[in-house]
């Protein structure tokens, strides 16, 4: 396939010296990346290269990973830059993870444990960052608490309620039938596999009279029995499809019933209150802007609801040092930890709270890996963004995974609606997702888009990084994506101190990789598009380039 990429640096000298960035003596000596006729990428990577995948090079590697190794072995090197503080709203970050404890922030004005504080910003013994949501884990999506709110309030009589109040709750009241609708079959659903894959393993071993099943005795069996010839079937059906491991089987369904049966538990659960019950504050009064704890990791012990967080902060900065694990995107990062974000929608006041605070306390970058479809104060978050960008802060913000086109659907947060496409900032960055796989299924197939409200998009499928405990998963979403990009912020950031959060952002979207062709939207085979429509730029992000760009600046 024919590839072009805009923005092609062929003019670029080998050698360029940096004048203005405002580092000391930081020297490219960088060929500029040429361009070809590249295949298309659909062989399977070996393990080693998806675990990363996201720092290849397209032109060497033919994967559309953003550059990362060969800017580092080519422009970065050993030089030296300045310390960039990114902010990371999410569930909470394990800060004593191999990979993350010498790169996570600490607040130099406060002393650790001592029940004061010290920097009298109101946050006792904020080291690390802050818990805005205390001890809370679970929670209600918005459109749960929108039904249930209202409903409280007005009963069965509307007539005092505003038309804005009806529209919005009977939108609400409809998404929250449809997926608790999809959700209970989907828990039935997995609930009857597993019945039946109990009784078919349970039926064929005394049958046979074995200890374990595998595909071919099961073959090979034979019977007259109607029952045991229904649990044949079933079973060759389970181990020709799932595998012959059944363990890990059994496994992988009762994940998806606990799944399920999580969010009927909570995300639907109009009796919740989660928050007065393990929070004590009132989401609707934003003048108490202090409360939560110093707790960055969450209130469980094993730390899995801060699974996402750890993930987050590995992608954009795990120690490249110290050869466990995976390398983050960005040296020179200091990660600080807020926590905002439940097992749910997280709420519009914490979300301001977590804007201010990452701002007020140094952060040049903040990630953003959350949104939702429903919001009760969007113009109190609308108002942090525009803070952040009032104090030079560059938001990179997860595009969400609905494979939905934003240019119809609106999410919170983003820069604009799809009403009103003039963005409300300068400095927000909305980031899709893509594959290993170079070519028609680059794309991911859970990626939302927009060629009016999705800037650009980054390696977001299968990304390794570290989880909990100094363990590291592969995951995937939006969520991987943005953290990319935010490590080339700071990075840019870093070398390049002058450059404005506009301006970084403005690098991020000019310098990319622009794929020209068509590509899968959605995981639809029958539904493509050209991938310059799927976004502002067109482009997939790419720290070589970015680099080289921000020297010109």
């Amino acid at each position: 396939m024919k590839t072009n990429y805009r923005n092609y640096f062929g003019a670029i000298a080998a050698s360029i010296v940096v004048a203005s960035c405002g580092t000391k003596g930081l020297q490219f000596e960088a060929e500029p990346l040429r361009l070809g006729d590249l295949p298309e990428k659909n062989q399977d990577l070996s393990e080693d290269e998806l675990k990363s995948w996201s720092h290849a090079d397209l032109l060497t590697d033919t994967i559309p990973g953003m550059s990362v190794n060969r800017a580092y072995e080519e422009l970065i090197r050993d030089q030296e830059g300045e310390i960039v503080i990114v902010g990371v709203i999410d569930s909470g970050i394990d800060n004593e993870h191999e990979d993350l404890a010498s790169v996570m922030w600490m607040n130099p004005n406060e002393i650790p444990n001592n029940g004061i504080d010290d920097d009298e910003n109101g946050f006792v013994d904020d080291v690390y960052g802050w818990n805005f949501l205390g001890d809370i884990v679970e929670e209600n999506m918005e459109y749960t608490r929108i039904v249930r709110d209202f409903e409280k309030i007005y009963g069965e009589d509307q007539s005092e309620a505003s038309d804005a109040e009806i529209k919005q709750y009977e939108a609400a009241k409809a998404e929250y039938e449809k997926e608790m609708k999809s959700t209970q079959t989907n828990y039935n659903r997995y609930l009857m596999l597993l019945t039946n894959m109990q009784r078919g393993e349970e039926g064929l071993k005394n049958a046979m009279q074995v200890d374990k099943l595998t595909l071919e005795t099961v073959r090979e069996f034979e019977t007259d029995s109607t029952e045991l010839k229904n649990q044949k079937n079933f079973m060759m059906n389970v181990m020709t499809n799932a595998g012959e491991n059944l363990e890990e089987v059994y496994e992988q369904l009762n994940e998806a019933k606990d799944y399920f049966g999580g969010r009927m538990d909570s995300h639907f659960n109009m009796d919740l209150y989660a928050r007065p019950k393990n929070l004590g504050d009132d989401e609707n009064d934003f003048s108490i802007t202090v409360y939560g704890n110093n707790q960055v990791s969450g209130p469980d012990p094993k730390k899995e609801d801060a699974k996402h967080g750890t993930h987050v902060a590995g992608i954009i900065a795990a120690d490249r040092t110290n050869d466990k694990g995976a390398k983050g995107v960005a040296q020179n990062v200091k990660i600080l930890s807020v926590r905002a974000v439940p097992d749910g929608d997280e709420y519009d006041k914490d979300i301001t709270m977590a804007f201010r605070y990452a701002v007020d306390n140094g952060a040049k970058v903040i990630n953003t890996s959350f949104g939702k479809y429903f919001s009760r104060y969007p113009e109190k978050v609308e108002e942090a963004i525009k803070y952040a960008a009032e104090n030079d802060v560059l938001i990179v913000n997860a595009a969400g995974n609905d494979a939905s086109d934003l240019d119809e659907v609106r999410v919170y947060p983003n820069d604009q609606t799809p009403e009103n496409e003039t963005e409300i900032a300068d400095n927000f960055l909305n980031v899709g997702s893509i594959t290993p796989a170079y070519g028609k299924a680059m794309v991911s197939g859970f990626s939302n888009y927009g060629k009016s409200s999705v800037d650009i998009f980054a390696p977001g499928s299968q990304i390794y990084a570290s989880t909990p405990l100094d363990t590291y998963e592969f995951l995937q979403g939006t969520s991987m994506a943005a953290p990319g990009v935010a490590g080339i912020a700071a990075l840019i950031r870093s070398y390049y101190p002058k450059l404005s959060a506009a301006q970084v952002k403005q690098v991020i979207m000019e310098s990319g990789l622009a794929f020209e062709g068509e590509v899968i939207v959605g995981g639809d085979p029958n539904n493509t598009a050209d991938f310059s429509e799927l976004s502002v730029s067109g482009k997939i992000a790419n720290l070589y380039n970015a680099l080289i760009l921000a020297d010109e600046k």
